[in-house]
């Protein structure tokens, strides 16, 4: 349906649609074979999962945007400097309000998965549908100025636009995948709330050395647990049972790795005290 509107009107800003819509059908074929190599668990070669499958998937839409928005751009320069005429309007806009609908339940049921899920790759394909909403109104709107309001220029202008919201767009997502990529820790607020979790257990005497990061949809923390060094052997692995028990109630799916420490202990390379709770 874009192609023909794009055909008929000669629309720049339809036609950064249609680049736009036919790259998002690309994206999200790469995003589901990304998503399904990303699921499978972990084998011999994979210990921890496949789960950096997404962030490769994701960076990857973010070239694809990123050289369309660059050749949106380009093409809504070549016609504000000739001068071209939109034309049949109707159609482009009509086009638009469908695809806006079509959009909006897609976007819905997207961040309802993104919620139970954590994907960051059906969240960096949720963000190229959520730009289409700006995008088609911004379509309609350029019609409307150049055929109802006589205000040439307009629709090549949005053009401009639309490939600038385009490459903010691929911005953010970069920064997200990226993060993502260089193992970046947890926000501060929901390391807070890890160590508070493990500090319930009446036997954990402190917590240091806490290392978390996220691949995918999966979480991953480690960190050095000290209790009394008088415990056996057998009653530190039953602590450490219980605290990984009360950590799946508030973090679920998340895998741990606890180190068991004598209290008092410190033997991690690049140790600072602020890294230590008690």
């Amino acid at each position: 349906m874009k192609a023909w509107a794009a055909w008929t009107t000669g629309s720049t800003a339809m036609l950064g649609s249609l680049a736009d819509t036919a790259l998002d059908l690309l994206a999200s074929v790469i995003t589901l074979i990304g998503v399904r190599v990303a699921s499978r668990p972990a084998d011999d070669d994979h210990r921890f999962g496949h789960g950096k499958a997404e962030a490769v998937v994701a960076l990857f839409q973010v070239v694809i945007i990123s050289v369309s928005a660059l050749g949106i751009g380009w093409r809504a320069i070549e016609r504000l400097r000739s001068g071209a005429v939109t034309t049949e309007a109707e159609s482009g806009i009509a086009v638009s309000a469908i695809a806006i609908l079509a959009t909006l339940a897609l976007i819905t049921y997207q961040r309802m998965v993104v919620r139970r899920t954590g994907s960051v790759a059906i969240k960096a394909d949720s963000l190229h549908y959520s730009s289409d909403l700006a995008l088609n109104s911004a379509v309609i709107v350029a019609l409307l100025l150049e055929s109802k309001a006589g205000l040439h220029g307009a629709d090549p202008l949005f053009g401009v636009l639309i490939a600038g919201w385009l490459l903010y767009g691929a911005g953010t997502t970069a920064s997200h995948v990226l993060e993502q990529l260089m193992d970046k820790e947890w926000p501060a607020e929901r390391k807070k709330q890890f160590i508070e979790v493990v500090m319930r257990i009446p036997e954990a005497a402190g917590i240091h050395d806490l290392r978390t990061r996220t691949s995918g949809a999966h979480e991953f923390a480690q960190f050095h647990l000290w209790m009394d060094g008088k415990l056996t052997l057998t009653e530190v692995h039953a602590v450490m049972d219980r605290v990984e028990a009360e950590l799946a109630k508030e973090f679920p799916g998340v895998e741990i790795l606890i180190h068991p420490d004598p209290e008092g202990h410190k033997d991690e390379l690049g140790y600072t005290p602020s890294e230590s709770v008690t």
